[in-house]
């Protein structure tokens, strides 16, 4: 695969044997962030779960504390009083059964997390094969599925996300942008780090954070020593 010149550059600056503290990483992926936007600093975490058994599956959210430096567009189902609390907690949509073929046959995307209060998950379930390739649909565990739609929308705001295994037993989560202090990248990565940890499920044998990467959206990944996190 050809890579770019300013790749290549910013390839010089890591060393690809080596394992690096967590701060040393953060840095290394600040540096290397050299495009002309802000880009997404992400942690790729792969573990030594087996997603195919039910009891390995990890999936939660967390509330990273300086946020993820982008902004989120929120769609509630819910109705009634509900509604209205997801109006004023600041959600961008909020309907029922109505948006359904505006979804469905219109291929209306216009948002980047969905909730919905338990009553309209009949409703949702109707759309499960469009949102869920695209991992969009509400579930109990990420606290999208939840009668407290204005801390579920408040949360969203403030940075929460949802980490979840892909196929491969892998984890990808935005930690925040390329602009954001060492420090405030290091808080956010300690807080998803902290909660994929208690989530370990209590079947997993063996080593449980086989390899932990950090990155930026157009740069080299950093790999950080998990004997550390641990």
């Amino acid at each position: 695969m050809k890579r770019g010149k300013r790749y290549v550059e910013a390839a010089k600056l890591v060393d690809r044997t080596n394992l690096y503290d967590t701060a040393e990483a953060i840095t290394l992926v600040k540096k290397s962030a050299g495009a002309k936007f802000d880009e997404t600093v992400e942690a790729h975490i792969r573990t030594g779960c087996d997603g195919r058994h039910a009891d390995q599956q990890i999936r939660g959210a967390v509330v990273l504390p300086h946020g993820t430096g982008k902004e989120v567009k929120v769609l509630v189902f819910a109705k009634g009083d509900k509604a209205t609390e997801a109006q004023a907690a600041g959600a961008e949509f909020v309907g029922g059964e109505e948006l359904i073929p505006k979804i469905q046959n219109e291929g209306w995307f216009d948002f980047d997390v969905v909730v919905a209060t338990p009553d309209m998950m009949g409703v949702v379930g109707r759309l499960g094969r469009v949102l869920g390739p695209k991992g969009l649909m509400p579930n109990p565990k990420a606290g999208t599925v939840t009668m407290d739609v204005t801390k579920a929308v408040k949360d969203i705001k403030a940075g929460k996300v949802e980490y979840r295994l892909d196929k491969t037993n892998i984890i990808h989560v935005p930690i925040g942008k390329a602009s954001f202090t060492e420090e405030q990248l290091a808080d956010n990565f300690h807080a998803l780090l902290d909660a994929i940890i208690k989530a370990k499920p209590s079947t997993v044998k063996g080593q449980y954070l086989k390899s932990v990467t950090v990155t930026s959206t157009m740069g080299p990944g950093v790999r950080i020593n998990t004997v550390k996190l641990v």
